[in-house]
C-alpha cells in the first residue's frame, strides 16, 4: 500500500496541474475545480482518493470499475455542489 502512495504522490506531482502549481493542497480544491480539470489531472486525483479512502489492510488492487463509478458519484454530486470541497465530496461518495 505504501508503494501505491508513493507511485501516486510522484505521479501527482509531475502531471501538469492547474495554475502551474508544483504542489496541489486537495483540501482548498472545490468540486468546480475539480470537474473543469483536464482529464489527466481528474485521472490522477481519483488515484489518489482511492488509495486515500483504501482500507489500510487492503491488497494493492486497483479496481478500475469501482474508480469509475466513484468518479460518477463524485461528479454527479461536485455538479449539484460546486462550492463544497473536494474533500468533502468524496467524503460523501466514497466513505
Amino acid at each position: 500500500m505504501k508503494k501505491l502512495f508513493a507511485l501516486l504522490f510522484v505521479a501527482a506531482t509531475l502531471a501538469p496541474l492547474p495554475l502551474k502549481a508544483q504542489q496541489l493542497d486537495l483540501s482548498t480544491v472545490t468540486c468546480k475545480d475539480f470537474v473543469t480539470s483536464d482529464k489527466d489531472t481528474i485521472g490522477l486525483i481519483m488515484m489518489w482518493l482511492v488509495g486515500f479512502y483504501a482500507d489500510q489492510d487492503a491488497k494493492p488492487i486497483v479496481d478500475f470499475d469501482k474508480m469509475k463509478e466513484n468518479g460518477g458519484r463524485l461528479g454527479e454530486y461536485c455538479g449539484k455542489n460546486p462550492s463544497h470541497s473536494l474533500i468533502t465530496a468524496a467524503d460523501e461518495v466514497m466513505k
